[in-house]
């Protein structure tokens, strides 16, 4: 073919115009939309399942860190220095890190204990725990961790090591004279050093995460012990059973 041929093929061909920029747009917005609302709609759906499941997680926790405990209940502290009852529900919608306990109660409906929750910066994300407290021994009885996100192997053995774990089967939280504050402020020391009931001794190779279970603790037991310990009276159990005792997996 020759050059002028080429030419004139090529001065012949006209580009396509450009695809208008409305049509794309609008189906970029349209498929956005879908999938935002897909991500809501399964949200919303779940999230009462998901407040169950985590509602009845910690009510198995609150057993098993308060040992006698067949029934509990939420209280709210007041500005009084009392307690009030939360109605079932309610103390875990935006309540439960501001200002709430755990009573726990035999089949009698006697006081056994209060669970505690307390949070904190582990190693590398944050740990949530529930202590249980037993005003009437002036100690703290069980520990369980409600959530962590540190190295499997490493930072889960604060859960795991029995040897950690017995720290806090009696961890002492007695009050000073006026009651106003721990006579021992709990103290995390290095593993092997416990001279005292109110130390926690760390566990070597987890060193981090066993120190920071150790602080938080120690921080929501010096807020709470003296308020809980002085209005225990505010502590009633509920009429009926909140639901069936779970013990332990097996």
């Amino acid at each position: 073919m020759s050059d002028a041929a080429s030419k004139s093929e090529a001065a012949a061909f006209v580009a396509p115009p450009p695809p208008k920029a409305w049509p794309m747009y609008r189906a970029l917005v349209g498929v956005g939309l879908m999938c935002g609302l897909l991500i809501v709609s399964v949200f919303l759906f779940t999230l009462p399942i998901i407040e169950k499941n985590q509602a009845e997680a910690l009510q198995a926790a609150i057993f098993r860190v308060v040992p006698g405990a067949e029934r509990s209940q939420t209280f709210k502290a007041l500005e009084d220095g009392s307690f009030a009852a939360l109605s079932s529900g309610s103390g875990g919608k935006g309540e439960k890190a501001k200002g709430v306990v755990h009573g726990a109660f035999d089949a009698s409906g006697k006081l056994v204990g209060v669970a505690l929750e307390a949070s904190g910066m582990g190693y590398q994300d944050v740990v949530k725990v529930l202590v249980g407290y037993a005003p009437d021994r002036d100690v703290i009885v069980g520990m369980e961790i409600l959530q962590s996100r540190e190295t499997p192997g490493i930072g889960d053995r604060a859960e795991k090591e029995p040897g950690y774990q017995a720290n806090f089967k009696a961890l002492d939280v007695k009050l000073n004279a006026d009651g106003s504050a721990l006579a021992h402020p709990i103290e995390v020391v290095k593993p092997g050093q416990k001279t005292g009931p109110w130390q926690i001794d760390t566990i070597s190779g987890a060193t981090i995460t066993t120190r920071a279970v150790g602080k938080m603790i120690g921080v929501s037991a010096a807020k709470w012990v003296p308020k809980v310990k002085k209005a225990a009276a505010s502590f009633k159990a509920p009429a009926k059973p909140a639901a069936a005792k779970e013990g332990p997996a097996k």
